[in-house]
C-alpha cells in the first residue's frame, strides 16, 4: 500500500489549508487513516484520525475545533482541513493508514499505524 500525500504549503497564520492523502488501494483490513505531524527537533506527533467503516473521529487537543479529517472511500483518500492556522502548526504532516482491523479505538500512537505516506510540509508564518 503507498500513500500520497499533498496540499501543503505556506499560509499567514489565520489561514487555511487543506491536505490529502490517496492510498493506491484499500484493503478489507484498514480500520482507520490518519495524519500526524513532526515539527524540527521534536517528536512525531498525531493530529487526526477517521476510522474507514464508520467514519469515527479522534483529535489532538491541538486540532479540535480547527482541523477537520474527513475520507472519500471511493477515491481511497483522507482528507485534512486546517483553518485558523497558528505559526506552531508548522510541520511536515504524514498521512498513514492502520490495518490491525480488529483494533477497537482510534490510536494516537504512530508504532500502530502500517503504512505512511512521504510527508507534505506546512508553513505558518505569523
Amino acid at each position: 500500500v503507498q500513500l500520497q500525500a499533498s496540499g501543503g504549503g505556506s499560509v499567514q497564520a489565520g489561514g487555511s489549508l487543506a491536505l490529502s492523502c490517496a492510498a493506491s488501494v484499500r484493503t478489507y483490513r484498514t480500520y482507520s487513516m490518519g495524519w500526524f505531524r513532526q515539527a524540527p527537533g521534536k517528536e512525531r506527533e498525531f493530529v487526526a484520525a477517521i476510522t474507514w467503516n464508520d467514519s469515527v473521529t479522534r483529535y489532538s487537543d491541538s486540532a479540535k475545533g480547527r482541523f477537520t479529517v474527513s475520507r472519500d472511500g471511493a477515491k481511497n483518500a483522507v482528507y485534512l482541513q486546517m483553518n485558523s492556522l497558528k505559526p506552531e502548526d508548522t510541520a511536515i504532516y504524514y498521512c498513514a493508514a492502520d490495518h490491525t482491523y480488529s483494533r477497537r479505538v482510534v490510536s494516537t500512537t504512530p508504532n500502530d499505524y502500517d503504512y505512511w505516506g512521504q510527508g507534505t510540509l506546512v508553513t505558518v508564518s505569523s
